[in-house]
């Protein structure tokens, strides 16, 4: 650190040395501040100001209130310079020199004005050479005991005080628990650290020229196979900011709002490749992009489907506001906006791509970065996967600070993932051997009691469980009354469907030996417990009857979005029974609208009864001379109808088979008369 930045730190500014001739004392300089200075000097090797206080060349008036304080000598890390003397001697010969003979002084003042210039000029030359010399081997040392020196000084200024300044907690500590890294939401550091960053890197060229795009992105990487980018007309803007919080909501343009009434006419066609031709024009268009990546993902075509995420990803990311933040955790977007929930299902199937890709760690960020848009409400239920995400990743001490942060006030334990898997990550955490004996003995402390109150509030969890894995549990458990079958069967619907997405999420974590033989343990204390009429058992047994009668429309699309088969199988007929689009599963129902999709007239308001009757078997059929609906390019005529209808019914009396009729009855031989 240079002796001008720890001027700076202790107040002092350059100018504000005492000049008496009895006080005149030495302040240390780099060679660059000798430099800077050298040109100020007037033709004798004084200063303008002269000597004294009141001759003191000051740049600001306010500074001269602490010169009294440069009047002790000057300490430099505890020791004083030694140049003092050496320095008054100096000035005691230019004193001598001023007061000699005033011809000499003139002639002096000529010969030394004379090479000025070239002075002047050749010190600016010197002076870059050596900060350009001095920039590369000084830049180290200074961030090296930079720190160290203004330790020190800080400690010699509490010593001096008396008092002991409590400083900031630590940066882990200040994070919120919500906090992204931007490093993690990139799927090749994961991968790199699993598999070394030659193998992710393939045979890629770092050099190589690729296609510029307008701007660094950190949620996805982009491509120099995709369109080339312009704005398609989405943007962001700032709603309000409130106690701390900032409020943000995308704005579609009126050009992007035309491409969205397309789209939603190409999905009411029921017809992908009506919104491939919509992509043609708009390539960057959101929603296109996700439904079409659900077509491509059930044609088994994951790269593809990942892929167009990506680009939806990339289109909204370039629409941010300056102001938005991925990481801080304090940028709120409203769900109920269906501008905002693009975002959302966009951001929930590329972490589902990167959970199933092997990227537990970079999904977990992608997870937390969602369930920091809405905390509160949480349209997308993250919280019931965020569990899962931890443990796979191996983030025990994250999973566990998140339950004891939010239990409080958000009743974690009452959900069967958080109540399972807490008491797991702390039976993991005790395994791990790299920690000191003390601390593994209380995680294995705590982990035994969270797993029997897991097990006492949710007896239906066992038996499935077990059954998973592959399990056959001892007679004894199998036929006690409080996890034998009636268990699974009295828990209420709402329960079930918690239960059974957990399990068939996370039942795999449970394998492990160790891991079964100290559910065992805890599954016989937790029978003894019931036989001895312990009196938790039945107030669990009626807090699940008063809590779980009904599950939220956010589990309900949470269920939707998880495509586990039990748990979709476990979901009421009044949500089976709705139309789910892929674009917007289960919108909510106080949705704000910021435009609305004008009217049409409908088909089914006009034509004769051949033009609806080809309409119902064809929905792309049109009338000739009316035109095609807006939206679904290539409108079949009524002569491309016709003959589109003739070729399906040919089709379907060639796969039709006589045989499948009753035969003609004995006593109508030659099969005259009605069909039976």
């Amino acid at each position: 650190m240079s002796r001008r930045a720890l001027r700076r730190l202790r107040g002092e500014q350059r100018g504000q040395e005492p000049l008496e001739p009895g006080a005149l004392q030495f302040v240390l300089r780099d060679d660059d501040d000798a430099e800077e200075e050298g040109p100020k000097r007037g033709p004798g090797g004084r200063r303008p100001g002269g000597s004294g206080k009141e001759g003191v060349q000051v740049n600001n008036r306010f500074e001269l209130i602490n010169v009294e304080d440069l009047e002790d000598d000057p300490v430099v890390n505890g020791e004083k310079s030694d140049c003092v003397l050496t320095d008054a001697a100096v000035s005691g010969n230019k004193g001598r020199i001023q007061r000699g003979n005033p011809e000499t002084k003139r002639e002096g003042n000529v010969a030394k004005a004379a090479p000025l210039e070239q002075s002047n000029a050749s010190g600016k030359l010197r002076k870059k050479k050596k900060k350009q010399k001095n920039k590369k081997n000084s830049t180290g040392e200074a961030s090296e005991s930079g720190m160290e020196d203004i330790d020190r000084i800080l400690e010699r200024i509490e010593d001096g005080s008396g008092l002991s300044r409590p400083g900031p907690p630590p940066l882990s500590s200040r994070k919120h628990v919500l906090y992204v890294e931007h490093r993690h939401l990139n799927p090749d550091t994961e991968l790199k650290r699993y598999f070394g960053a030659r193998a992710v890197l393939g045979e890629q060229r770092p050099r190589q020229r690729q296609r510029v795009y307008p701007k660094c992105t950190w949620l996805t990487t982009p491509k120099s196979t995709w369109p080339r980018y312009s704005k398609p007309g989405l943007s962001m803007r700032l709603l309000e900011s409130k106690k701390g919080l900032s409020f943000f909501a995308f704005e579609h343009s009126e050009e992007y709002q035309q491409a969205q009434h397309k789209f939603l006419v190409a999905v009411e066609s029921m017809e992908p490749n009506n919104i491939v031709v919509l992509l043609q024009t708009s390539p960057y268009h959101v929603d296109s992009l996700l439904q079409l990546s659900d077509a491509c993902r059930f044609q088994e075509d994951q790269e593809m489907a990942r892929d167009l995420i990506e680009r939806a990803l990339y289109s909204m990311e370039c629409a941010f506001h300056p102001l938005f933040s991925l990481t801080s955790g304090a940028c709120r977007l409203d769900y109920r906006r269906p501008e905002n929930r693009s975002f959302y299902l966009a951001l929930y199937k590329q972490m589902s791509f990167l959970e199933k890709r092997g990227c537990p760690r970079t999904a977990l960020e992608f997870c937390k970065l969602i369930l920091s848009l809405e905390p509160d409400e949480d349209p997308l239920c993250m919280l019931l996967l965020v569990d899962h995400l931890a443990l796979r990743a191996r983030n025990y001490e994250y999973l566990i600070r998140l339950f004891q942060e939010w239990e409080p006030h958000r009743n974690l334990s009452q959900l069967p993932n958080f109540a399972f898997s807490v008491p797991l990550a702390y039976f993991l955490l005790s395994q791990q051997p790299d920690l000191p004996q003390h601390e593994r003995s209380s995680a294995r402390e705590k982990a035994s009691l969270l797993v029997q109150q897991a097990l006492t509030m949710f007896p239906g969890v066992l038996m499935p469980l077990l059954e998973y894995c592959s399990v056959r549990p001892d007679a004894s458990v199998s036929n006690h009354r409080f996890f034998g079958p009636d268990a699974e069967i009295s828990q209420p619907p709402a329960l079930t469907q918690l239960v059974s997405l957990y399990l068939g999420r996370s039942h795999f974590l449970w394998k492990e030996p160790a891991t079964m033989s100290w559910l065992e343990e805890n599954v016989r204390e937790v029978l003894q417990a019931v036989d001895a009429g312990d009196p938790a058992v039945e107030a669990c047994e009626n807090r699940r009857k008063m809590l779980y009668q009904r599950a939220p429309r956010n589990i309900h699309r949470h269920v939707i979005l998880s495509e586990i088969r039990e748990a979709v199988a476990a979901l009421p007929p009044d949500v089976t029974t709705q139309s789910v689009m892929g674009f917007d599963p289960l919108p909510p129902l106080d949705t704000i609208y910021s435009y609305v999709r004008p009217e049409r007239l409908s088909p089914v308001s006009h034509g004769n009864t051949v033009a609806l009757f080809f309409r119902s078997l064809l929905p792309n059929y049109t009338v000739e001379g009316e035109r095609p609906e807006e939206g679904v390019p290539g409108g079949l005529n009524h002569n491309q109808g016709l003959n589109r209808l003739m070729l399906a019914v040919r089709d379907m009396m060639a796969n039709f088979h006589f045989n499948d009729l009753e035969a003609p009855r004995e006593d109508n031989p030659e099969g005259e008369g009605d069909w039976d």
